[in-house]
């Protein structure tokens, strides 16, 4: 039996992040609405929290969402400053440490956005309003974007100097082309939802008001699949990214045999 069917779990809602579980499908919003998001230090540790729960339950499906008029935009504007956020690093004072500190501590951030790409479950970002920066590259984490028309996405990293450093190079570059990922990156500008749509960033554009439907018809086909379904569909088209032809054509005979093998365990 599934772990989610007996799972109990109360909605928390702490650190900017509310987890729901919700049958098979895992709910995440980023809830700094005020701040259009914002992503702090203890926003990526919550994130991990939804890893390890993900990882207990298996949900089919994890949505990421952000709560209010945008979805993120990016880092708190406090890691810039010398202050910071007060109990947290820097990006300031992350400079001043040693080269092992800080590839230590961005491996800490960078797990707390990998695990959307790497879990067995079919992870969709639902995008409104501004994506930046980390925003963007959580999303660009998810399997699936749904975005509003509205939906603006960005990497500013470059314009303070930055690169893109929270798992979005990869995606992004298998996703557009290095070219135009390339083009994106340095000159920071805008893209909208329907280029999003048209470079293959997100799979739909729809306007604001149709945005939770849309997703949650997804969510529905999604979970109506016979189990494991999509998330062996999932492991199969992420090795075709890297595997040779011969290769993949193993994977698909060893996947398919797996399937076989569940469907005449179903069928008694």
């Amino acid at each position: 039996m599934n772990a989610v069917a007996d799972a109990s779990y109360e909605t928390t809602d702490e650190d900017g992040l509310r987890i729901e579980l919700d049958g098979p499908v895992l709910r995440l919003t980023m809830n700094r609405p005020d701040a259009r998001n914002a992503m702090t230090p203890a926003m990526w540790r919550r994130l991990i929290v939804a890893r390890d729960l993900a990882i207990e339950v298996h949900p089919q499906v994890i949505i990421l969402a952000g709560a209010g008029a945008s979805f993120s935009a990016g880092m708190d504007k406090r890691m810039f400053t010398p202050e910071g956020i007060p109990g947290e690093k820097s990006l300031i004072s992350l400079a001043k440490d040693n080269d092992g500190d800080i590839l230590a501590d961005i491996d800490q951030i960078q797990q707390s956005f990998s695990w959307l790409t790497d879990i067995p479950a079919i992870t969709i970002a639902v995008v409104q309003g501004h994506a930046v920066g980390g925003g963007f590259q959580i999303a660009l984490a998810c399997d699936l974007v749904f975005c509003a028309e509205d939906a603006q996405f960005s990497m500013r990293e470059a314009a303070y100097g930055l690169v893109p450093d929270l798992t979005g190079t990869t995606d992004l570059v298998q996703t557009v082309g290095y070219k135009r990922a390339l083009e994106i990156c340095l000159t920071t500008r805008w893209v909208s939802g329907s280029e999003a749509v048209q470079i293959g960033i997100a799979v739909d554009c729809v306007p604001n008001a149709e945005l939770a439907d849309r997703a949650d018809e997804l969510v529905q086909t999604l979970t109506s699949r016979l189990p494991g379904t999509c998330s062996a569909t999932k492991a199969l088209l992420r090795a075709g990214t890297t595997a040779t032809s011969s290769e993949q054509r193993l994977n698909e005979r060893v996947s398919q045999s797996g399937r076989l093998a569940m469907l005449t365990k179903l069928m008694g």
